[in-house]
């Protein structure tokens, strides 16, 4: 009797626990979070279909980077990162790149959340080993927590602001709880946290560049560098991660080495010359005419476009809308009437490129033709706070139409005018005060500087005193980060699931924090509102929709002079590597690439 009453309680502690799991809408533990949907890859995945599980270990590379570095701290905004850093370390979870979001468990074995996402469990791998042998723990996740956003890059503050607290549910298990409100992608931001060691950083200063190796978790780990000028990393042979499906096929070099050059020019002589392996092209000038030589023409050196269906994202000249001459959205729009794309484009880039002309080309989160029903449900409540052509127009930039810039300058004239400008002679003066509108474009790489000279002859026609300021990888980061520049070249990458990391690109909080990215200085109530809705979108078609309303914003803002997007790789390589069959959604993943043994000794012997 008592045995069948002990069964009957543990049946009915089952029965009352699994009811109300149900009733708190607390998933079973996951081994992967999608932003919408599930996963593409079940529980059972053995590794990631862009990946070939066999590729044999072995053989350096090395790789080239431009500037310097003295840090091997990247988590903080002081110093210069060593390149290829975030190679010694895991995260708590691992991207599939055939996704638009996706996590797998890396460190966590698995993860359980509830239905509304307000706080996620993570549950670590008992494998999980930092390379000195000791067990990644709870522990290891809330420090790393507390310390990035404490001491680390302001970018951490705005991806964890919505997490309420931290709490230790075991050796090996943190749950997150996050603040009210909806954010869907709180959980996968979290999830995709370099996590730190404890018991290493206990005791050192976490805020101050290090050129100590530091401790990892990951593939590799630092073997030997020389400040400024490279870094080796070497593989892990015991990596307690290597038969993790999301790392199954990676990490497949012995040896990476990174080596510094100051000159892109020089850079790339040497990558001809066989110093280094591997190299995406960033010039079309160079793909158009700098690999006719003989390594290509007899196969040693291979050259090859690669597609993807990535965002293209935005580059473009960007104002720092802090500098008062640039505050009056006219002025902005009429600078842009001085950049002529298509002379470039023809001249320079032998007609490689696509003009961008929206903050996410490339993809369904692109703006385009008039504002959608679930669009104007989204603009609508801010009628008469948004520039009228939201509503009513396309946006396109300014074009050259068969070479006359004429017409162009014409209507920069007008706009300029209306804006409170005027002529005095050759120059543009405020009518009010006198003072010459005068600015300087800051860049770091020398390459701009052609295409940049002739928007500033065109400049010149308007009667604008612009010059060209070209200084040293260090001193541009500093002025970046202190926000000590007129105008800039700059990039924003976009994923193909947009969420938090708009805040620190757009949002009013972001503006007023040096180290973030929102270099324009963009501090726009209705930027804020719409981030923050599209950060609560419940579906994909709500985000997709909240994306191109706030596309729309920004095209309409002015806020860029967009130039110009390819949609694929420019990829050059020695013939040495293999690579797998398929390449996914987002592009190349070099990660999962070898060294050919066989085709590695024949360009060796061939050299």
């Amino acid at each position: 009797m008592l045995r069948v009453r002990a069964c009957l309680s543990a049946i009915l502690i089952v029965f009352c626990a699994t009811a109300a799991a149900a009733a708190d809408g607390v998933t079973a533990r996951v081994h992967g979070i999608a932003m919408y949907g599930d996963p593409k890859y079940g529980p059972d995945f053995r590794h990631f279909d862009y990946v070939n599980p066999t590729a044999p270990k072995g053989g350096v590379v090395k790789l080239a980077t431009i500037g310097g570095f003295d840090s091997f701290n990247p988590f903080i905004i002081r110093g210069d990162p060593a390149p290829g850093i975030g190679y010694i370390y895991d995260t708590l979870t691992d991207a599939s790149a055939d996704e638009a979001f996706t996590r797998y468990g890396l460190l966590a074995e698995s993860m359980e959340m509830p239905e509304d996402r307000s706080w996620i469990t993570f549950h670590l791998r008992p494998e999980a080993r930092w390379h000195d042998g000791r067990p990644v723990t709870a522990d290891d996740v809330i420090f790393t927590f507390n310390v990035q956003r404490e001491q680390g890059t302001p970018q951490f503050r705005f991806y964890y602001a919505g997490v309420d607290r931290v709490e230790k549910l075991g050796e090996r298990s943190v749950k997150f709880t996050f603040k009210p409100g909806i954010n869907r992608e709180l959980p996968l931001i979290v999830a995709e946290m370099v996590v730190l060691p404890k018991h290493y950083w206990e005791g050192r200063d976490f805020s101050r560049t290090t050129l100590e190796p530091p401790l990892g978790s990951g593939p590799y780990r630092v073997k030997a560098f020389e400040a400024g000028r490279w870094v080796v990393y070497e593989r892990v042979k015991d990596y307690w991660g290597a038969k993790v499906p999301a790392r199954v096929g990676t990490a497949n070099f012995d040896e990476i080495q990174y080596d510094v050059y100051r000159d892109l020019s020089v850079q790339l002589e040497a990558f001809k010359a066989g110093a280094f392996d591997f190299r995406l092209e960033s010039s079309a000038k160079n793909w158009a005419t700098a690999y006719d030589i003989p390594a290509v023409a007899n196969g040693q050196l291979i050259k090859e476009l690669i597609p993807n269906n990535r965002t293209a994202g935005m580059q473009g000249y960007a104002y720092n809308i802090r500098r008062p001459i640039f505050q009056d959205p006219r002025v902005r729009r009429a600078l842009a009437y001085a950049f002529d794309f298509e002379r470039s484009n023809a001249i320079f880039f032998y007609g490689q490129y696509t003009r961008t002309r929206s903050y996410f080309d490339n993809s369904e989160l692109a703006a385009t033709g008039l504002p959608s029903p679930r669009e104007l449900e989204i603009l609508e409540p801010f009628r008469g706070r948004v520039p009228p052509e939201v509503f009513s127009r396309e946006y396109h930039p300014p074009e050259v139409v068969d070479g006359r810039i004429r017409p162009n300058l014409k209507e920069a004239v007008e706009l300029l005018r209306d804006a409170g400008w005027e002529f005095r002679g050759s120059r543009l003066v405020d009518a009010r005060t006198g003072a010459p509108f005068r600015f300087e474009i800051l860049l770091y790489e020398s390459t701009f500087e052609r295409i940049t000279l002739p928007f500033i002859k065109n400049l010149e026609r308007l009667g604008i005193e612009a010059r060209v300021r070209t200084v040293d990888v260090a001193q541009y980061i500093k002025r970046l980060e202190t926000y000590d520049f007129d105008m800039i070249v700059s990039s924003w990458g976009q994923s193909l699931s947009p969420g938090n990391e708009q805040r620190s690109y757009w949002g009013s909080e972001a503006a007023e924090h040096p180290g973030s990215r929102n270099y324009v200085g963009i501090r726009e109530p209705v930027i804020d509102e719409v981030i923050e809705q599209l950060i609560a979108s419940p579906d994909r078609d709500s985000l997709v929709a909240h994306v191109n309303a706030l596309d729309r914003l920004l095209q309409w803002g002015h806020y860029v002079i967009p130039h110009w997007h390819m949609e694929g790789d420019r990829v050059a390589y020695w013939n040495k590597f293999g690579r797998p069959g398929v390449t996914p959604l987002q592009g190349i993943q070099f990660d999962a690439w070898w060294v050919d043994p066989r085709k590695a000794n024949a360009l060796l012997a061939r050299r």
